[in-house]
């Protein structure tokens, strides 16, 4: 292979369209001797260069080296305020972006960054995965640079779009707006409803250690026997009009995830064709939100069980009259494997997925707050499907297996100050609340305070 081939047509393809969609222009972008080189399609003889790109931003399980870089110092704009987090170099050369005559040039890699933190090659064949199987946010360079917390990819694609301005005055780039996205798990739409009449002593007793909830002795049975064609009132996991209330108060569309198999002894207790079930459907579908994929534990490295369980799905909205312009969902317990889980969605026809978040820790795990096309860097090709990052997970913050803060001030300052760093990019703000996370009067008054945050 040439020496000056960096990335493929396909990849090539692929970066050109992230451009696209963050600038609102169409690019070229083109190897040359130097490095690589964007171009303006209508605007001959004026382009960008970023010098040599580093290999480390395509080869998996690579050293990754890391320095900052104070791009305000040199007369850039920094959105959020702070030296930019600069992986993939020790050493930043001074000033770093230099205008010649018909060209700037940018000496660090923010196209390998991109190329890198959006296809997660870092975690691809990693063997350091936790009990779940899963990536874990302590072993991300991000986390053990400490800037997990930082949309890293945004913030020097804005610093791009300066030079954009001033390699070409005449244009203008897209401007974004910020947005917020709430979607919510269904793990267990009912505490009582489906589970069968030998655990449900189990239940109660767990109730009445962890909530001091002496009522469920005597609401758990009637809950039970009346949850036949739909979830019955008293249910404190039936949480479903008023999650949907408050998103209407804000104008939200809440998305609710339902886990259509089971292939784990933590997956579901229900089945979607159940009665209450598909009325549930029906209501979501009628108010105005939507219903999605959470395909069950065992489906993360098995596509032929992810395209049956999204066809189990399509076929009960069909017989409920549930016709939505887009199918996405998540991974049951954030499990994934990259990028064979991704492909599996791609395949089944998921539209979008909202997986890629870390369990025990919040923050950007691909380094953006912006809805983005998904590519294969195995297989070097582009998927059908859209990868829509996942900022927060209410147990992350909350749980004693993670971070431990809480219905705490602390838990509120870190997911607002997240929420406020996607704010300032103009980016969108993604948060998975479980339907069964709203059993306290703490839960609804932290999750609203988020919403209205």
């Amino acid at each position: 292979m040439d020496s000056n081939i960096f990335y493929s047509k396909s990849a090539l393809a692929w970066l050109s369209l992230v451009l696209e969609e963050r600038f609102g222009l169409k690019f070229f972008i083109q190897h040359s001797d130097s490095g690589l080189a964007i171009y303006i399609k209508e605007i001959a003889g004026s382009y960008i260069l970023f010098s040599k790109p580093k290999n480390v931003f395509r080869t998996p399980q690579a050293y990754v080296p890391y320095t900052q870089w104070d791009g305000v110092s040199e007369g850039w704009i920094s959105k959020v305020g702070k030296p930019l987090p600069a992986p993939g170099v020790s050493v930043l050369p001074k000033p770093l972006i230099v205008q010649k005559k018909d060209h700037h040039v940018i000496q660090y890699d923010i196209l390998g960054l991109t190329y890198w933190a959006l296809n997660r090659i870092e975690e691809i064949d990693s063997d350091k995965l936790d009990s779940h199987g899963r990536f874990p946010a302590i072993h991300s360079h991000a986390y053990n640079h400490k800037y997990l917390d930082r949309p890293v990819v945004d913030e020097w694609l804005h610093l791009l779009g300066q030079v954009i301005q001033r390699q070409w005055p005449e244009l203008r780039c897209k401007q974004h707006q910020f947005s917020m996205l709430v979607s919510h798990d269904v793990d267990a739409p009912s505490r009582y409803g489906f589970c069968s009449f030998a655990n449900m002593p189990r239940k109660m007793v767990g109730d009445l250690l962890r909530c001091n909830n002496y009522k469920s002795i005597f609401t758990a049975p009637l809950i039970r026997l009346n949850s036949k064609n739909k979830l019955h009132s008293a249910d404190s996991y039936n949480t479903f009009d008023w999650i949907m209330s408050i998103s209407e108060d804000h104008n939200l569309v809440s998305a609710f995830y339902f886990i259509c198999g089971r292939t784990s002894n933590v997956d579901a207790d229900y089945e979607l064709e159940h009665s209450a079930i598909r009325e549930l459907l029906r209501r979501i579908h009628l108010r105005g939100h939507e219903v999605g994929l959470h395909p069950s534990y065992g489906t993360f490295n098995k596509p032929e069980l992810i395209l049956l369980e999204a066809q189990r799905l399509r076929k009960v909205m069909n017989e409920e009259g549930i016709h939505q312009e887009n199918l996405g969902g998540r991974m049951h317990y954030l499990r994934w494997k990259h990028p064979g889980t991704l492909q599996a969605l791609s395949d089944a026809g998921l539209s979008y997925d909202s997986t890629l978040g870390y369990a025990d820790l919040p923050g950007f795990r691909c380094g953006t707050c912006f809805e983005y096309p998904s590519f294969n860097p195995v297989t070097q090709k582009l998927l059908k499907i859209r990868i829509r990052p996942l900022i927060v997970m209410e147990c992350t913050v909350i749980s004693s297996r993670y971070m431990n803060l809480g219905y705490s001030e602390s838990a509120m300052n870190e997911i607002i100050k997240l929420k406020t760093y996607c704010r300032q990019m103009s980016g969108c703000f993604t948060l998975l609340w479980h339907n069964s996370h709203f059993t306290t009067q703490s839960d609804r008054e932290l999750y609203t305070d988020i919403i209205k945050g």
